[in-house]
């Protein structure tokens, strides 16, 4: 039964992951397309925050709906309105160039439904599996996620060598219609599930707590409150709160990175070029990860995290400082596969000092704060590059004489000095954080709980 359960999985999974890729081919071929009709950074970054933002905005929302209605179901809906608002797109492109705003609505829509998919999808394992598999299909979820940034673009880069932006775009819808296919061909396993739970936690938090029905129809005063309670969790210990602020400071310079990859690349290169450049460098972020699984066994996580920005802010500073694409492509690489001890060090000191039972409501609070850096950063990247960095190095620009005789003057170099600027303030975040006295106490005190631990388990008895 187990075996047929996680195979279930597999169809499902398999469908997410031909997905993902679609999804990469169509934000590949998109960033080219916009940059190559506009030769705008800022153009290029609109269409990269109409696609976050309604994800970070709706994703509290659609994890509530999938707890409360069958989750099939919100798949099937967020994959059919995914599809409306990349067909749109795709006849806007068809029947001529289409305009920026209508680029960027079309893809806030789509993603607007893609918000309901996600969550859907993460809480159907449960559905699905047994805990035994949890951890397996944890790691297969987060690869299929992966394949956006290490598959689609290489793949897109090479196929707008013979075709348009359009053809990617039909090739996303139809991975999606796959995906929505094996949604329904696994739909008897997990269907009913999510309603049938929902009644059995009511029965439950009723007999428990006494609740009256007029309280548990009031999701959003009760998510409010528990989103207030994760803010207290977080702000009330001054070490977690400055790791929040910590990460949220780095998604910003990452969202430089992810906005202005292609504008910095691209004058350089070709698509297909492109495409290599970017697989390689998500590609570090992958083995690293993979390093840290299996051969990491520091307990010094303030360490790891302090040099991870100390390797992650100087590979940064090289991308932005070399004309030569393959040069960028080993930085990028290098920055990206010390990316995992950063995320790591981080996770596991905030891990280690929020209780348990508290886990939730503070990662709740952390991940909407954090990924905010990212809203920032999309929305600044493109006005800095055309309108502060790309004309100081211009051929005549202020800084052409100076700083151009050492990174090199003309298109796209100017986000490659905004590049270098962004990697000196990652490398000054690694030594402020090394010497961050709360930061510090986070590790001390979860060794001392170790200790204590270990100590209790001798005792007979406890």
């Amino acid at each position: 039964m187990k075996d047929k359960s996680f195979g279930t999985f597999l169809i499902l999974w398999l469908g997410q992951f031909v997905s993902s890729i679609g999804s990469g081919l169509t934000a590949f071929g998109l960033g080219v397309y916009v940059f190559q009709q506009t030769q705008s950074a800022t153009a290029v970054s609109m269409v990269t925050l109409s696609t976050f933002l309604p994800i970070i905005l709706l994703a509290p929302v659609g994890g509530v709906l999938a707890d409360r209605f069958d989750r099939r179901l919100m798949m099937l809906i967020g994959d059919g309105g995914a599809v409306i608002g990349l067909a749109y797109l795709l006849f806007l492109l068809a029947t001529g160039e289409a305009a920026l705003w209508q680029i960027c609505a079309s893809v806030a829509f789509s993603s607007l439904f893609a918000s309901l998919t996600e969550p859907a999808y993460r809480a159907s394992i449960s559905d699905l599996l047994t805990e035994e598999f949890f951890a397996k299909a944890s790691g297969m979820v987060q690869l299929a996620g992966a394949a956006k940034f290490l598959i689609s673009p290489v793949v897109a880069g090479l196929l707008l060598r013979v075709m348009d932006v359009e053809m990617l775009i039909l090739m996303d819808i139809s991975t999606i219609i796959v995906t929505f296919l094996t949604i329904t061909a696994v739909r008897r396993s997990f269907g009913a599930k999510p309603a049938q739970a929902g009644q059995q936690n009511k029965a439950q938090v009723k007999k428990r707590d006494g609740a009256s029905n007029k309280e548990k129809s009031r999701p959003i005063i009760q998510m409010a409150q528990e989103l207030r309670e994760g803010w207290q969790l977080v702000v009330s210990n001054r070490g977690v709160l400055m790791l929040m602020l910590l990460l949220t400071a780095i998604t910003f310079y990452m969202g430089f990175l992810e906005t202005l990859y292609t504008p910095m690349v691209l004058p350089l290169s070709d698509e297909q070029t492109l495409g290599i450049v970017q697989s390689v460098s998500a590609t570090g972020l992958l083995l690293g990860s993979l390093f840290i699984g299996l051969f990491s066994k520091s307990s010094r996580y303030v360490r790891m995290l302090s040099v991870g920005l100390l390797i992650a802010g100087l590979f940064f500073s090289l991308i932005g400082m070399s004309p030569n694409v393959w040069l960028i492509a080993g930085a990028g690489f290098l920055f990206f596969a010390a990316m995992p001890f950063v995320n790591t060090g981080a996770d596991v000191l905030i891990r280690k000092n929020i209780p348990n039972e508290a886990q939730g409501r503070a990662w709740g609070i952390i991940g909407v704060i954090s990924q905010l850096g990212y809203v920032l950063a999309y929305a600044s990247a493109g006005p800095l590059a055309d309108h502060v960095f790309n004309p100081l190095l211009e051929e005549n620009g202020s800084l052409a004489s100076t700083v151009g005789q050492l990174i090199g003057t003309g298109p796209g170099r100017g986000i490659g000095l905004l590049f270098m600027v962004a990697g000196v303030s990652v490398i000054g975040l690694g030594f402020v954080v090394a010497r961050m006295k709360s930061v510090i106490q986070l590790e001390k005190q979860a060794a001392a709980d170790e200790i204590k631990l270990a100590d209790d388990s001798m005792v007979p008895g406890v």
